[in-house]
């Protein structure tokens, strides 16, 4: 599954720069709250394919369409969830689930363009995914890693930012990265020798033709060169964890012959924490499966028992760490699905009224934000939109939403066009 080649690891360029000063315009959004400011990294856990936020994170007892699933007590008080999510449950008390999300997009891709980006899809223009802004605001000159990493799936790329800031996109994480490892019978000083020859071949051509071009490729060989000797490529060796840790994440490091391997899903989930231990600014691991318009809860019953432990053992295990307050962890889909149970006991798209989870990066946890009506089809309290998300997301990783970048163009261009942080996420 994974899409980054070698060629195409080698055509993008360092992540290169140092982290941003809070600007004049952050601080007028918080006013003097420093526990928005924390967050120097972001996990991002993507439910592809739109969850149902009735059989998820709103569940609706008693309601004609809310479904077979009861609903449970958390940790925190008044805050129900899923039957299906006990783990999770338990750790309530550190996350905000937001009921009230709202969008005028449906449709897959655009809906995925637009949680990811905070704005509005358009043809002329493709604004960058929060990784990429993260990369483009966090990473540290010299990194010889990419500062964004997308597991199991592609996030949204750079848009106008420049292939210098897209995420490194990785398969199942058991199977590690390709190009990284030499052949058999190459060393390293024979590798060594070939880049030497590489370098003066590209030297020759720059003086006759093209400099810059030349100066460019060394630059990426380069680049290219430092990543596969990063200590960072570490965080995919999970030998060293103990069995308690990998049993938390649902991870098995052998599985026996006629013994089933747990979904990879918690293995990516315990990589992403051990890459922001590395240093990594930006994480997103991807489940794939929710566009359950049949068998809706079949689906959803065994997509949520996937989910909870390892979405659950990420939360503690960063709490236990002490890295909770500087990580933010957004659990989340491109929207909804229908109240109504369709002929093929399935749930359609829905982005009227749906749900996201958050937690650490300077967020409240134990609450809840916002509610849908009885049945889950619109949103009856504090409305959020996807705008008005994405400014509190880049908020909490102490960006300023507000600020303006210029497209290759000329054209200036804000992070956010339209969109009010979310306060109580914060108080």
């Amino acid at each position: 599954m994974t899409r980054l080649t070698r060629r195409g690891f080698l055509g993008s360029g360092v992540a290169g720069t140092l982290g941003l000063a809070l600007s004049p315009g952050l601080h007028r959004l918080l006013g003097a709250d420093e526990r928005a400011r924390r967050a120097k990294a972001c996990i991002l856990l993507w439910l592809n394919g739109g969850p149902s936020h009735i059989d998820t994170f709103d569940p609706k007892p008693g309601a004609a369409t809310g479904g077979p699933f009861k609903a449970i007590e958390t940790k925190a008080p008044g805050v129900r969830l899923c039957e299906h999510l006990p783990n999770l449950a338990d750790q309530a008390h550190r996350l905000t689930v937001v009921r009230s999300l709202t969008s005028p997009e449906g449709d897959h891709d655009r809906a995925f363009r637009f949680v990811h980006t905070g704005n509005v899809p358009q043809d002329v223009l493709r604004y960058p995914g929060l990784g990429s802004v993260m990369a483009r605001e966090r990473a540290r000159a010299g990194d010889d890693f990419p500062a964004a990493v997308s597991i199991q799936g592609p996030s949204e790329g750079p848009g106008f930012l420049g292939v210098d800031f897209a995420p490194l996109v990785v398969g199942d994480p058991a199977g590690g990265l390709d190009n990284v490892g030499l052949p058999d019978g190459f060393d390293e000083a024979r590798l060594e020798r070939r880049l030497k020859a590489v370098g003066r071949l590209n030297d020759g051509f720059g003086k006759r033709t093209d400099p810059d071009r030349a100066a460019e490729q060394g630059r990426l060989t380069e680049r290219a060169a430092r990543f596969r000797r990063s200590p960072v490529l570490k965080a995919f060796d999970l030998s060293g964890e103990k069995p308690a840790m990998l049993d938390a994440y649902r991870v098995k490091l052998e599985v026996k012959e006629g013994e089933e391997a747990p979904p990879a899903f918690g293995r990516a989930c315990l990589v992403a924490r051990r890459l922001v231990a590395q240093g990594v600014r930006f994480v997103e691991v991807m489940l794939d499966g929710w566009d359950t318009h049949a068998d809706n809860f079949n689906q959803v019953g065994t997509l949520l028992k996937t989910l909870d432990s390892p979405f659950a053992a990420l939360v503690a295990d960063l709490a236990d760490r002490g890295m909770l307050d500087e990580t933010l962890v957004i659990c989340m889909g491109e929207f909804g699905r229908t109240p109504v149970i369709n002929p093929s006991n399935g749930r359609d798209h829905h982005a009227d009224a749906f749900s996201a989870v958050l937690a650490g990066g300077g967020v409240r946890g134990g609450q809840v934000i916002g509610a849908s009506d009885a049945d889950g089809a619109s949103v009856k309290d504090r409305a959020v939109t996807i705008p008005d998300l994405y400014a509190s997301l880049l908020t909490a990783c102490g960006l300023d939403p507000t600020k303006s970048y210029r497209t290759p163009d000329g054209r200036p261009v804000k992070l956010v066009e339209k969109g009010s942080v979310v306060r109580e996420l914060f108080a």
